[in-house]
């Protein structure tokens, strides 16, 4: 769930504003390194657009059968292409935009995750470009990418665009400790810190 992202607390605000205030947007750009949490993201995105809410506080049940679907990646609502090996336009066609025009058959979004979707080519951007302008209302998109300027400005412009930062030190340092202390292993600090060094955000 969201209390899992760590050192993007920007981003974990304003999407749990969103959800709770039932104001999530059509499509999402998110941008930033590798590693810091930008698919993870997504993916409780699309656990949050789709599991029962909380009556009380209209936050989304992450203990639902449809978040355990999503985290064992067996939901045929929640569709993760990852663009680097799939750039062409057939592919976008095939994949995304036909697909969107069907409803989602057991969720109440239909979720598409574009991984690393600066690889897409010329073609494939201006085909998906239509259907990110005028998505029907069921679908979502979330598009991830660590190369923001070889995003076109059209596509960027339909988005609601969220900028992930590397993670700092301190954080990591005490993100792998409360891990090692879960699993029930003692780690030196200065090993913990040389990690969260070497790890580079």
């Amino acid at each position: 769930d969201f209390d899992r992202v760590i050192g993007q607390e920007h981003v974990v605000q304003t999407l749990q504003n969103q959800i709770k205030n039932n104001t999530l947007a059509h499509a999402y750009l998110f941008a930033g390194p590798r590693g810091v949490g930008k698919t993870t993201t997504a993916r409780i995105l699309a656990k949050a657009a789709n599991c029962p809410r909380d009556p009380d506080t209209n936050m989304p049940d992450f203990e639902s059968a449809i978040a355990k679907e999503i985290n064992e990646s067996r939901c045929i609502d929640v569709i993760e292409i990852d663009a680097a090996s799939h750039t062409g336009v057939d592919n976008v066609r095939e994949n995304i935009i036909e697909n969107a025009q069907f409803k989602p058959t057991m969720c109440p979004k239909k979720v598409f995750i574009i991984d690393e979707v600066h690889m897409l080519s010329t073609a494939a951007f201006n085909a998906l470009l239509k259907t990110i302008e005028e998505p029907p209302a069921h679908v979502l998109f979330v598009l991830a990418t660590t190369e923001l300027h070889k995003v076109p400005a059209t596509i960027i412009s339909r988005c609601q665009r969220f900028i992930f930062k590397r993670v700092q030190v301190p954080t990591i340092q005490e993100h792998l400790d409360s891990i090692a202390k879960a699993e029930g292993v003692t780690v030196e600090e200065t090993i913990l810190q040389r990690i969260a060094r070497k790890s580079d955000g």
